[in-house]
């Protein structure tokens, strides 16, 4: 229990070696919330503003009051800095200005992140790292991911209310994300994946592991749980919302999943796994949760303990490589590829523009593009593509050609990703779906310099490329949509038309 007093946080109690060292840790995490503050405040918001990462509010006190349940044993220790950790620390750096490059938020954050975790060996030495190595994984938490899981947790969850409906009985068909009942017409939409709890779920799973066990097999086995429930239990969730508009309606099973398959549905959920591993917990209460005599025999972190670093050396360190970075990233960030003060869809040989009258309305979203186009074009046979082309002089923050929530479905717009197309060369191809249902094909390419691809992650190496050799190369991108056409007959005819698709793309943008 001493671990937890005030008199143990008492700074005049500190012991005398750990007060420099705690200091210089102190002005090194507040030197880099001061340089990269935008980052920070990001993540705070997204903390703050979005329930999918409400959770991370808790995520600071959990790691002080880790801290302090390893302060008796950590206080034997001295602390000493270890030059090694500018390297883990020089990897944080360089993956914050990939992140710049590409726009790339998440690697940004997880630059930041990475870096504050590297201060703790660098200033306070190898030992005492490995007493906090579990709290220094946990930071990791701090950083908002998850949301590139949505679409596929939302076919996940469709599939598994069909195949709940199908053991209760009653017809169903399952389209993508929509299931059609009698009682109606259901979309698993991106508020119901289920993101927010799995990755609530995860980081609660993982505390839960280490405070609570301390058996690998069992900790191991508790978070696998920890992933496999709240999956599960969405389904469920879904599958018990259609269940009740069957019975009660629309209104009513609406209203019901608001009221009590939110939090409190999925509070059951927690308590119920917690309760699955309770009688598996291996850790008595006063166990200690390191040893400091363990760590100071560690030949292992004798070996780190050699590369002493003197606390000046290793701040003069870090800011050496930040300063670094930040020249590298500023130089990187006046590269602009020039292009044309106006760009016009070509004529098309063999078809003609026609009016825009799609049955649901469609737009891709290119946020920040410099450059954008969009048309409707027709054929003899009675094919009909929508095209999209954008143009950007560079990929950074908010102009991002591959970034979340951009391209043929955007987020939060009536349509829903169903499944992936047919294939086409260098392209990726998107079957999604407006209520109806209407069903439309989506056909991407990204353009940058000799790269022709439809992978968003091959599209920001490609940037993070570019930027890292301070080259200035345009981005384009084109996507060929058609309606209720899903085998991509009307886009092959297209294509066909158009001969060479990289080399019509480059010549819209006036690139080659």
């Amino acid at each position: 229990m001493t671990a937890t007093t005030p008199a143990a946080w008492d700074a005049s109690r500190l012991p005398a070696p750990w007060r420099r060292p705690l200091l210089a840790l102190l002005l090194a995490w507040g030197a880099l919330a001061t340089v990269f503050f935008r980052d920070l405040a990001d993540m705070a918001g997204q903390w703050w503003n979005s329930s999918t990462y409400n959770h991370v509010l808790l995520v600071p006190a959990i790691l002080a009051w880790l801290v302090a349940q390893r302060w008796p044993e950590l206080r034997k220790l001295t602390p000493c800095g270890c030059w090694s950790a500018l390297l883990p620390f020089t990897g944080g750096a360089l993956l914050w200005m990939l992140g710049d490059f590409s726009g790339f938020s998440l690697a940004r954050q997880l630059g930041l992140v990475v870096m504050m975790q590297a201060a703790v060996p660098a200033l306070l030495g190898s030992r005492v790292a490995a007493g906090l190595l579990f709290p220094i994984a946990y930071m990791l938490f701090l950083v908002p991911f998850g949301d590139e899981l949505i679409p596929t947790l939302q076919l996940v969850t469709a599939r598994l209310a069909m195949t709940l409906l199908s053991v209760a009985g009653g017809p169903a068909a399952l389209d993508g994300v929509f299931i059609t009942t009698p009682a109606g017409y259901f979309e698993v939409a991106e508020a119901c994946s289920g993101v927010k709890f799995l990755i609530a779920m995860v980081a609660y799973g993982a505390l839960v592991a280490n405070v609570c066990f301390r058996s690998w097999k069992r900790r191991t086995a508790f978070l696998l749980l920890s992933l496999a429930v709240p999956v599960l239990a969405n389904g469920v969730r879904a599958w018990g919302t259609i269940w009740l508009a069957g019975i009660f309606g629309m209104k009513f099973a609406a209203g019901f999943d608001h009221v009590f398959y939110g939090w409190v549905f999925f509070a059951i959920v927690m308590a119920v796994t917690m309760a699955a591993g309770w009688r598996f917990f291996d850790r008595a209460v006063d166990d200690r949760f390191i040893d400091a005599q363990a760590l100071m025999r560690s030949p292992l972190l004798e070996r780190f303990a050699l590369w002493r670093l003197p606390m000046p050396a290793a701040l003069f360190g870090m800011a050496a490589i930040l300063a670094l970075m930040l020249a590298w990233d500023a130089a990187a960030g006046r590269v602009e590829a020039s292009l044309p003060p106006r760009i016009v869809l070509p004529d098309v040989p063999g078809w003609h523009r026609i009016d825009l009258a799609p049955q649901v309305p469609w737009r891709p979203l290119h946020g920040g593009a410099d450059q954008r186009l969009f048309g409707r074009y027709a054929d003899a046979q009675g094919h009909v593509v929508d095209v999209s082309y954008a143009l950007y002089s560079a990929q950074v923050e908010g102009r991002e050609a591959g970034g979340f929530g951009q391209g043929a479905q955007p987020l939060g717009s009536a349509w829903a990703w169903e499944g992936a197309g047919p294939a086409f060369a260098d392209a990726r191809a998107d079957l999604i779906q407006a209520p109806g249902p209407v069903h439309r094909l989506a056909v991407t390419r990204y353009r940058v310099g000799d790269l022709v691809t439809g992978s968003n992650a091959r599209l920001k190496l490609a940037a993070m490329r570019d930027r890292l050799l301070l080259l200035a190369e345009p981005t384009s991108v084109l996507i060929l949509s058609s309606e209720d056409d899903v085998t991509g007959a009307s886009i092959r005819a297209y294509e066909q038309a158009l001969g060479n698709v990289p080399a019509w793309m480059d010549r819209i943008g006036q690139e080659r």
